[in-house]
């Protein structure tokens, strides 16, 4: 303060100059920025003394004025930044070690310095204004004009330079070569005198053009006016022997123009449709020799012999041909083409035509039939297990039922449990029982209706579906067969086969004195009234003509009849059972397969017809022979093994409860339970799952008084056979205890008692008691640290790669969304400050009229007032 003091005073009183120079020395204050800024712009050499007229003249000659103004810009810009700090970014502390490097110029200068946002937001306001500003003016409107005339949207060019570029692309564009043209020029070829556009022909060539041109009466089209398209040559087409110029000597080569290339491609494309048509007509000759050969290819096909040709005799040219004759002749041409059409219809669908598989090899059989078996076992153990089909396995047999092949599911999933009834060869069940398919019987000519859609699908499908059906029939044939072999007795001896084949093959000995038609009976009362007349052996052969009179396939209706029937079957199966004398097992075997293929089309009804009969037997307090044949029925017919069944598991509930409930007290008890005990063995056959009622019952039955030999040996048998069917399990040696090797005892089964005691010799070996787990102690994981030579506390450190490359993607994003968040908020704020700025145009354009109206409006009423006021005086002096 002093020293401001002093300095005031010294300024303004005479004092020495050295006391002033001495006391400006002691208390020197920085310049101001008024100062600094002059001395910045004389230094840069913006502020100077003026320029001559001279000067400014030779620097405007030497082109001196453009790289004068880009350099006193670049200056004020240098200038601006230096005296603008809050143009700069820099940190809020300076850093607290300088770091050393090799190159100091990297850091000198800029410490500090990580910004500037005003050049940033400039330019980002630029880029917006370029960029949003026009779209936002665009908004909801539709059309516009689009300028792209050359040099019209650059803001440096001036209107003369732009005129300049204009022109010099013009005439580029007009010595250019045309777009159109196919040829380009040789290197050396000299370019040809032009006038106007239009080549000079000097030679020969101006006697063959016609002043008249068409051409010249259209005049020069837009397009040659403005200079945009280049102007077209003509030129005269002087073709070799034309217009008597074979004589003239060899023409050089010139360059072809647009319209005789354009010829020649035209008379090219000609020449190449003019061949296909050829090729195409001769295609066509060729394949109407072949149909005329075709009623003969196809005679021999059939392994008939070929019509002969009737002998034409031509006839004397002017002679008329008999009406009816010519009526006739083209009856018979019409003939002919119908039977032709059939024939081709024919040969469509015959199965013969169509391509079929290569033949495989023993090896490829064998393994798609290892294949085949592998995966039924699966979905038999998935079933087995209650686990749900895929939908990979439900597509495939709905395109097998939309191929026809109903029997995919059946043949799958009851084929899994034919083993437990003894699945055997055909050829061996043949030899021993005789037994035929039910699916596999001939229609009979007396059987089908006349005219039937059946019959006259068998007229065109003889040859070719022959193989197919033996190969149906023959799967169909080797399916039923295994269902029955673990049915049928194993005492049944060659006597019990011929009892069997005449029941079957009633056809060739009484089925001659049976009837060919019946009604189809709807309940079981009116199938009793049919079976009335007819032998218990010939049953089988009149359900197989009722099949054969209702089959499906020739009317609607024949659904719903055996439908019907199929549950009357069921009822009398029941029936047969429980006569007196019973029926034999040979005819209760044959309706049972009957049954059995009829439960493929009518699964639902004859399911729920089952499902009655089980509610009926549950009420019952004991079993009566015709229960036992429909649950024999039951696992003949659908798979055992599964989880869960809608038949089988009620039926083998009752069987349990039967067991469980009822004390062996006769004879009739004692075989009941038995057979039931050996429908269990059955039912568990493939699924291996433990019924502890049978063995209950098994115990009850060797404990009681009524039991005779040979109940002993079939429940000790059935003993064995239930600890081989339960040898895998680990509680076998709790299941069969110690009172059953008692009962064994007392009764002296010696043979069975070594069986089963070497069954739980094996079982107590399996069994190993619980203990705690043998392995070695893991070592405790030592973590050795890591020691980062170049370490960067900026830097994460993660040594699971995974890890820090999601953290890394995770900070990518983040970043990348706050920044773009943060351009959406300043595009937003742009777009208000615009609205803004444009309210407010609007607003002072409206307030501007608004004054010049209220103005205007005055000022005529002003001008009246005065008029009024001057009519008024005048009145009064006139008074």
């Amino acid at each position: 303060m002093q020293c401001g003091i002093f300095k005031f005073f010294v300024s303004s009183s005479p004092a020495p100059p050295r006391l002033s120079t001495h006391t400006h020395d002691n208390c020197a204050m920085p310049p101001s920025q008024l100062k600094r800024l002059k001395t910045s712009l004389h230094e840069k050499g913006i502020l100077g003394p003026q320029k001559s007229k001279k000067q400014k003249k030779n620097q405007s000659k030497n082109g001196e004025n453009e790289f004068g103004r880009a350099k006193r810009n670049a200056a004020l810009a240098e200038i601006r930044e230096v005296f603008n700090p809050f143009d700069v970014k820099a940190l809020a502390r300076p850093k607290k070690f300088e770091a050393t490097t090799l190159n100091r110029s990297k850091t000198k200068g800029n410490d500090g310095i990580i910004g500037r946002p005003g050049v940033t937001k400039g330019f980002g306001e630029e880029t917006r204004r370029a960029t949003l500003l026009p779209e936002l003016n665009r908004r909801n409107k539709v059309g516009g004009i689009n300028d792209r005339r050359f040099g019209e949207n650059d803001p440096t060019m001036t209107p003369e330079e732009r005129a300049m570029k204009r022109f010099i692309r013009e005439k580029q564009r007009g010595r250019g070569a045309s777009m159109f043209d196919l040829e380009e020029a040789e290197d050396g070829e000299e370019c040809g005198l032009t006038h106007g556009g239009k080549a000079l022909n000097l030679g020969n060539d101006i006697s063959d053009q016609d002043d008249f041109d068409a051409r010249s009466l259209d005049g020069p089209s837009s397009s040659e006016e403005d200079g945009t398209k280049p102007r077209k040559r003509r030129l005269s087409i002087i073709e070799d022997g034309e217009y008597g110029t074979q004589g003239m000597g060899e023409q050089p080569e010139r360059k072809k123009s647009k319209a005789e290339v354009m010829k020649e491609v035209i008379a090219k494309s000609k020449l190449h449709k003019y061949e296909r048509q050829q090729a195409k007509d001769e295609d066509e000759e060729e394949r109407e020799k072949l149909d005329e050969d075709l009623p003969v290819l196809l005679s021999i096909l059939r392994g008939r012999q070929p019509p002969a040709k009737s002998t034409q005799y031509p006839t004397q040219e002017g002679a008329s041909i008999d009406p009816g004759r010519k009526a006739l002749l083209a009856q018979v041409q019409m003939d002919a083409e119908k039977d032709f059409d059939r024939r081709v219809r024919d040969l469509a669908r015959d199965k013969k035509a169509q391509p079929t598989e290569r033949t495989k090899t023993e090896e490829e059989k064998a393994i798609a039939e290892a294949l085949r078996l592998k995966d039924m076992e699966q979905r038999r153990l998935r079933r087995m297990r209650g686990e749900i089909e895929s939908d990979d396995e439900d597509d495939r047999y709905k395109k097998a039922k939309d191929r026809g092949d109903t029997d995919v599911r059946e043949e799958e999933g009851l084929l899994d449990d034919a083993e437990a009834f003894g699945i055997t060869r055909r050829e061996q069940l043949q030899q021993s029982h005789g037994v035929e398919d039910e699916d596999d019987f001939l229609l009979d000519d007396d059987l089908i209706a006349t005219g039937s859609d059946l019959e006259s699908d068998q007229v065109w499908s003889d040859d070719s579906d022959v193989s197919e059906s033996e190969h149906s029939s023959q799967e169909d044939e080797d399916n039923d067969d295994e269902f029955i072999r673990g049915l049928l007795p194993k005492q049944s001896t060659d006597a019990d086969s011929t009892d069997l084949k005449p029941g079957l093959n009633s056809v060739n000995s009484s089925s001659s004195k049976l009837a060919y038609t019946y009604a189809c009976p709807t309940s079981h009362a009116e199938l009793l009234e049919i079976f009335n007349d007819v032998a218990i052996k010939d049953a089988p052969t009149v359900v197989q003509r009722i099949r054969s009179l209702y089959h499906p396939q020739l009317s609607d209706q024949n659904t719903a009849k055996l439908s019907a029937f199929s549950m009357a079957l069921v009822d009398h199966l029941f029936y047969l059972g429980n006569q007196k004398p019973p029926a034999p097992l040979a005819v209760i075997d044959a309706l049972i397969r009957h049954l059995h293929s009829l439960s493929r089309q009518f699964a639902e009804d004859i399911g729920q017809q089952f499902r009655r009969k089980l509610s009926d037997m549950q009420r019952d307090e004991f079993p009566t022979p015709g229960d036992l044949i429909l649950l024999t029925a039951i696992g003949t017919i659908y798979p055992t093994s599964d989880h869960f069944h809608q038949i089988v598991t009620p039926a083998i509930t009752i069987i349990a409860k039967w067991l469980n409930y009822n004390t062996p007290r006769t004879v009739e008890d004692l075989n009941s339970g038995a057979y039931m005990c050996t429908l269990v063995l059955q039912y568990q056959r493939l699924s291996k799952r433990y019924v502890p009622e049978l063995l209950n019952f098994c115990i009850k039955a060797l404990e009681s008084d009524m039991v005779a030999r040979e109940h002993i040996n079939c429940y000790t048998n059935i003993l064995i056979e239930a600890a081989d069917l339960w040898s895998s399990k680990l509680a076998l040696t709790d299941i069969f205890s110690p009172t059953v090797t008692a009962l064994l005892q007392r009764h002296k089964q010696q043979s069975a008692l070594q069986r089963l005691q070497l069954y739980l010799n094996y079982a107590r070996v399996a069994r190993r008691p619980l203990e705690l787990h043998h392995h070695r102690p893991i070592p405790i994981k030592s973590q050795i640290p890591s020691f980062e030579e170049s370490f960067n506390p900026n830097k994460h450190y993660d040594p699971n790669r995974e890890r820090a490359e999601a953290s890394k993607l995770k900070a990518e994003y983040k970043k990348e969304r706050k920044g773009a968040l943060r351009e959406l908020r300043k595009d937003a704020n742009f777009i208000a400050r615009t609205k803004l700025r444009e309210k407010k145009e609007a607003d002072v354009a409206y307030e501007a009229k608004y004054k010049k109206l209220i103005a205007s409006i005055q000022t005529e009423e002003g001008a009246e007032a005065n008029q009024y006021d001057r009519i008024k005086r005048a009145r009064k002096s006139n008074r």
